[in-house]
């Protein structure tokens, strides 16, 4: 069901945390596209080249540098900005990271989610909250079918193991402090939401697939690939970002008597039919490049990587009424476009990245219907 966006955030007060980074950046564009009033809070762009710079993000929001464990100062901002909601993206989020800086990764994956919700706590203001985990928050058994919200949470590595842990203590403040059944009394209304395998322009991040091939084709026109048989349901970035406001838009409805179905995790997928291995998604990016070639790089001494990742969707069909709507070829023809432009210097990066989004909305409005339900329940 296509929720009115416009309607709903417009002149919104809307806090992302993380909003420098590749999801944040897109999902804060996004909000202003919206005319929602947009406050961020993150530390400075985690790459170069950095796709909140590209876009002039700092142009159109209200943005602060700092730091999410500092949680005085982000208490402060809070209490300035009284925000109606709040998404949460920042994060360490990279699995390789997460072995060379463990303490880091678990200090801010878990103690950067506490700060927010005891900084709402403290702040009691009614306020709508969207925690972005993970989907690798689940204990990974290499199962077929896909992890539904009610699985067991694990973590092999560092990073895993601190998304799991931050769900259980989202869960533990919400029981806590933001029960369901007394939202009336206190307003705060808390959701976490786990997705994965985002793909998308403007992501430079290292040791992620798509940037490493856009940085292969561009220096040799050779991708390097360690693990090609690894298979992952492929997501464009707009798909769980869809999913992120298609929750808040329905916390933010406080006096619906039904918000409390919407207190819990959920998750945002793909259709089965963007369920790829790796050496899939490297040629089709080879195809909508025009040019280049891959070989096989052996892996050595790398760090545990799990081979299959799938998570079903279902919770968020039936109760969200929500769907992916780009296939996997839309998805990295979109993704391709995008640094193809970048390549070629392009100055319309900010105008193609708007068009993309308005692209997206437009599938999500009128292809509904043709998204086949089984899809669904099949991941």
């Amino acid at each position: 069901m296509q929720l009115a966006f416009d309607d709903i955030f417009k002149n919104k007060r809307v806090l992302v945390t993380g909003n420098t980074g590749f999801k944040g950046s897109w999902l804060t564009l996004w909000l202003s596209m919206l005319g929602a009033e947009v406050y961020g809070y993150s530390l400075q762009p985690p790459t170069k080249p950095s796709l909140f710079r590209i876009l002039n993000l700092n142009k159109l929001i209200n943005h602060e540098e700092a730091d999410i464990r500092h949680f005085n100062r982000l208490k402060g901002t809070i209490k300035k900005v009284k925000p109606d909601i709040i998404f949460h993206l920042a994060a360490q989020s990279l699995v390789g990271e997460s072995y060379l800086t463990p303490l880091e990764t678990i200090e801010v994956n878990t103690m950067g989610p506490v700060n927010v919700m005891e900084a709402v706590r403290q702040l009691g203001e009614p306020t709508a909250v969207v925690m972005i985990t993970s989907d690798k928050c689940y204990e990974n058994k290499e199962w077929l079918h896909g992890y539904r919200e009610t699985d067991p949470l694990g973590g092999y590595d560092p990073y895993s193991s601190s998304k799991g842990a931050a769900e259980v203590l989202i869960a533990s403040w919400r029981n806590s402090f933001f029960p369901s059944d007394r939202i009336p009394v206190h307003g705060v209304r808390l959701a976490s939401a786990r997705a994965g395998n985002v793909i998308g322009g403007g992501d430079w991040a290292k040791d992620r697939i798509v940037p490493d091939c856009i940085r292969d084709l561009v220096k040799c026109g050779v991708i390097g690939v360690r693990n090609p048989h690894a298979t992952r349901p492929w997501q464009h970035v707009l798909e769980p970002l869809h999913g992120y406001l298609h929750l808040g838009a329905k916390l933010l409805n406080v006096q619906n008597k039904n918000v409390v179905d919407y207190c819990e995790a959920f998750n945002f997928g793909p259709g089965v039919s963007s369920n790829r291995s790796v050496k899939e998604l490297v040629e089709s990016i080879i195809q909508y490049w025009g040019g280049g070639s891959w070989e096989w790089i052996s892996p050595g001494m790398e760090n545990h990587e799990a081979s299959l990742l799938n998570l079903s969707v279902d919770k968020a069909f039936h109760k969200l009424q929500w769907i992916a709507k780009w296939d996997f070829d839309t998805t990295v023809q979109h993704t391709v476009e995008w640094y193809a432009h970048w390549k070629d210097g392009s100055s319309d990066l900010p105008d193609l990245t708007e068009q993309q989004i308005k692209d997206y909305e437009l599938a999500e409005s009128s292809s509904a219907s043709a998204i086949k339900l089984e899809k669904v329940k099949s991941i």
